[in-house]
């Protein structure tokens, strides 16, 4: 798939395209185009944390044009934007993969038609508490040592031994996560299963705030949320087999941030 040329940042194109088509969907339900000074109506954005602020940036920018419309902007995660959105609930839903075949069916059976919008190319971020002054790298050996429900990395020693002996709190997003979904493909396998005994959010501002609390933590999330917090926040550099490289604009953009990197997407009716 070809790689978007920016990271998280909203290009105009894509604004003025979704608002074209939430303009067409307010249209259509009155059933008649309306002029852009007389537009009202409703539209419904759910989805991806990782998306959201490219979602409410599309919303603020549609207001400014058209005050008379309402609105609303949720956080469900992928997959629990994805069931609102296939059945209707919902005109607009972002993603951080690509919709799967069985909710590609669920649409054609609910008759929703949509668009798919690449709108960046985003890399999902190893973090850890800022006072963590030890670790400043790892394999993906060792993340799915830490991630997997067989792994035996269960401390910082168990990593390193010249690191402390103390238990690592992990962080993620929610199994209706495609963060989640990504993450868990990319670093422990297709089949790979994951441990259980991590905390769980599909809100990112929450996994932020549990990692910054915590001087055992680490945590994974999209680029956008650790660039907003970064003074809160330690990226660590992930190796690949190729060297260590931290997230960055031009690493998540040229690839060479892997495997984390992907590209993420808005799905309008």
């Amino acid at each position: 798939m070809k790689k978007m040329r920016t990271t998280m940042t909203l290009q105009k194109h894509t604004a003025l395209a979704l608002a074209a088509i939430c303009t067409g969907v307010l249209a259509l339900g009155a059933g008649a185009a309306c002029a852009a000074d007389s537009l009202k109506g409703k539209v419904k954005l759910d989805g991806s944390s990782t998306v959201f602020p490219i979602s409410e940036a599309v919303a603020e920018e549609f207001l400014s044009e058209h005050p008379r419309v309402q609105v609303t902007v949720g956080i469900s995660g992928t997959g629990g934007g994805f069931k609102k959105f296939c059945v209707g609930e919902i005109d607009v839903t972002g993603a951080s993969r690509p919709i799967k075949s069985v909710e590609a069916d669920c649409a054609e059976k609910h008759g929703v038609k949509y668009v798919e919008l690449p709108v960046a190319y985003d890399g999902i971020s190893v973090l850890v508490n800022p006072a963590n002054d030890f670790a400043g790298s790892l394999t993906v050996a060792q993340l799915k040592s830490l991630w997997s429900r067989d792994g035996k990395a269960r401390k910082w020693s168990d990593i390193n031994p010249a690191w402390p002996n103390r238990t690592v709190k992990l962080y993620g997003p929610g199994t209706d996560s495609g963060t989640f979904d990504y993450f868990v493909e990319a670093v422990l396998g297709k089949d790979g299963q994951v441990r259980s005994d991590f905390t769980a959010s599909e809100d990112d501002n929450i996994l932020v705030q549990g990692i910054a609390g915590d001087k055992d933590a680490l945590g994974f999330f999209g680029f956008a949320y650790y660039v907003e917090n970064k003074e809160r926040l330690k990226a660590l550099e992930i190796d690949a087999g190729k060297g260590p490289i931290g997230p960055s604009v031009t690493t998540i953009n040229n690839g060479s941030y892997a495997p984390l990197s992907r590209p993420i997407f808005i799905y309008a009716s």
